[in-house]
């Protein structure tokens, strides 16, 4: 095929980004054509892409990992009545321990139990870790060499941000956390002991 003007050259950039699982970057996105364009060619060709989406149930969004397509949030509730599955849903115990690496990061295991009070089941990491949430970025220096965790940029894809100066003050994560399909629990629920803790998420797989 042929490629003559801007328009075509948005139409592929188009049809690669409506059929990509996953967002897509722009050293990716430049390998569509056998030219090469300097990135105010790519600024307009993705601006112009993004007006033509305006005001549809759909938009271009640019997150952490690369340029995708995604819902509106709010027309997202209506297409949520068409999923036959629930959306997974983690303790407590999972959701304070991913603000604290959010926040805190990185950080070590010990690092999580000292800011929580409360020991952290190796399978609430696991879990985090499954999910593609957090990852191992390194060993702190000192004894037992722990394991450092962090974001990786699923999560950040997963949130529909860019980079972790985006992140919300830690008082509203909760509602990102629920727009991500991972609700926190209630915070009148009080906090697990230890013990309890281990024992939900062994129960639970998690």
């Amino acid at each position: 095929m042929q490629l003559y003007k801007p328009e075509d050259y948005k139409r592929v950039l188009e049809t690669a980004l409506l059929v990509a699982a996953e967002p897509v970057s722009l050293a990716e996105l430049k390998k569509l054509f056998d030219e090469e364009f300097d990135d105010e060619t790519w600024r307009t060709l993705i601006d112009d892409l993004r007006r033509d989406w305006a005001g549809r149930g759909i938009e271009l969004v640019q997150l952490a990992s690369g340029w995708r397509f995604q819902t509106r949030p709010e027309y997202q509730i209506f297409l949520d009545r068409l999923k036959n599955e629930r959306p997974p849903k983690y303790s407590r115990a999972v959701m304070e321990t991913l603000a604290i690496i959010a926040y805190r990061q990185p950080v070590t295991r010990g690092d999580i139990e000292e800011i929580r009070g409360v020991a952290v089941s190796p399978n609430v990491l696991k879990a985090l870790e499954a999910r593609g949430w957090i990852d191992t970025v390194g060993h702190r220096d000192s004894p037992g060499r722990p394991a450092l965790y962090a974001t990786t940029r699923k999560f950040l894809d997963d949130l529909g941000l860019r980079s972790l100066s985006e992140l919300p003050p830690l008082t509203e994560i909760e509602k990102v956390m629920d727009f991500a399909d991972a609700p926190l629990l209630s915070q009148t629920q009080p906090t697990p002991s230890a013990a309890e803790e281990s024992s939900s998420a062994e129960s639970a797989g998690i």
